[in-house]
């Protein structure tokens, strides 16, 4: 505390720096300074102090926080600091409208006379163990392999029935089935309506997950809910509502709260959405974009087809155009003149060959005639044989009264045999 040592002048006033508040009076009046001071004095005996409320602003600036608490009752408000050293203890997802119970302490400033408060904790109002189990729980699911993307099953591209589990009425109805209708006009909708917040939340969402998977109809199950404060948001972090999702044999998308929120749900189930009309955009395909696509395909394949079709033709009329196919009667003409060189080589050869073996035949008859008997029969000669046709060589086969035929170069004639002749 500032020390105010101004003397005082016998006859006048004291100086106002020497004047308590509290002895103050119109012809002697404090200063400014000292009220200041004995303001800030009090109020630091005030030491720490906890107080419930809601945040109603949150400003960063630096890196340092400047906001306003409200009361939860009233328009009561305060205005609290939260340095920058200070924040990087608090959890991070403080924002606007979260109900908190913060320690503070009164800093008064001498100088401009504000007053505000010094933020050395907060959180949220009966989330502190809560988180705590919720951290728990996720490392033994992630120990588990349920966070496991191997194990998430696939959204089918077109879901011809989507369940829907939400509360009944809910704008996170109106909004998945308003997109996914906009969409895909034709999507159809099996609803299960259970509590969102509360003790009923839990087990009637998993008696409406299991009235749904059981429906062989149901290509996806969708679990919606609108943004809220984290603490209505628990029953979506339950063990016993993450392992029903976990067994289910039907793909689950949960789309709870909003962008910032974030439930053990999103991790457990096979696609998480930051928002109700996010999951109507994820599961069901856009009607216009799909036609679009397979106009663009149809066109695509329509000028491959013609492409292809475009350069078969120009090789066909390429293979048209050569000479051969042109006027395929040029080779044949072309053939036929060798053809008929060829023939008539062909018929000079087997001439010449009948010739020379007409030759030679007349030559082997020359020489077949020349030793035949009939060349010597012509000479002259006479062959002499008896009636049973033996050759007579010595004339003692001819007996006397022997019947001899005689064949000469002209025929034969009989003779009969007077023996033999003595030569001369």
């Amino acid at each position: 505390m500032t020390t105010f040592q101004a003397a005082p002048i016998p006859g006048e006033p004291p100086p106002p720096d020497s004047v308590r508040p509290r002895e103050s009076t119109a012809d002697a009046p404090t200063s400014v300074a000292r009220l200041n001071d004995t303001i800030r004095g009090f109020v630091e005996t005030w030491g720490s102090v906890w107080v419930e409320g809601e945040i109603t602003s949150w400003n960063v600036r630096t890196g340092n926080v400047f906001g306003r608490m409200k009361d939860l009752a009233t328009d009561a408000t305060i205005s609290f600091r939260i340095w920058s050293s200070t924040r990087q203890r608090l959890p991070a997802d403080l924002a606007v409208g979260d109900h908190v119970v913060a320690c503070v302490k009164a800093d008064y400033f001498t100088k401009t006379g504000d007053f505000s408060f010094s933020v050395s904790s907060m959180r949220h109002v009966g989330l502190g163990d809560q988180l705590e189990k919720l951290e728990r729980l996720r490392a033994t699911l992630r120990t588990e392999g349920l966070f496991d993307p191997a194990r998430k099953k696939p959204i089918p591209f077109l879901p011809h029935v989507i369940g829907l589990i939400t509360g009944e009425k809910s704008d996170a109805e109106k909004d998945v089935r308003h997109n996914a209708e906009m969409r895909w006009p034709q999507v159809s909708f099996r609803m299960a309506y259970a509590a969102v917040q509360g003790d009923r939340c839990v087990p009637e969402t998993i008696g409406a997950l299991k009235a749904l998977d059981a429906d062989p109809a149901v290509d996806v199950i969708v679990i919606a809910r609108g943004g809220g404060d984290p603490q209505h948001l628990l029953g979506f972090s339950d063990e016993r509502l993450l392992r029903a999702v976990a067994a289910a044999s039907t793909p689950v998308v949960s789309a709870i709260g909003h962008e910032n929120d974030h439930p053990l749900l999103d991790d457990v189930a096979d696609l998480r959405a930051s928002t109700p009309t996010d999951a109507a955009k994820r599961i069901v395909p856009d009607v216009v974009e799909q036609r679009a696509a397979v106009a663009q395909l149809r066109s695509r394949l329509t000028m491959r087809l013609s492409q292809r079709v475009g350069h078969d033709i120009a090789q066909l009329e390429q293979l048209r155009s050569r000479p051969v196919l042109r006027s395929p009667e040029s080779m044949i003409d072309a053939r036929s003149q060798h053809l008929w060189l060829l023939a008539g080589r062909g018929r000079d050869t087997v001439e010449r060959r009948l010739e020379t073996q007409a030759r030679r035949a007349a030559e082997l008859r020359a020489a077949l005639r020349t030793l035949s008997p009939a060349s010597t029969l012509a000479r002259g000669y006479a062959i002499a044989h008896l009636t049973d046709g033996v050759i007579v060589r010595d004339s003692a086969q001819a007996q006397p009264g022997a019947h001899v035929v005689v064949t000469v170069g002209r025929g034969s004639f009989a003779a009969r045999s007077e023996g033999p002749v003595e030569e001369p």
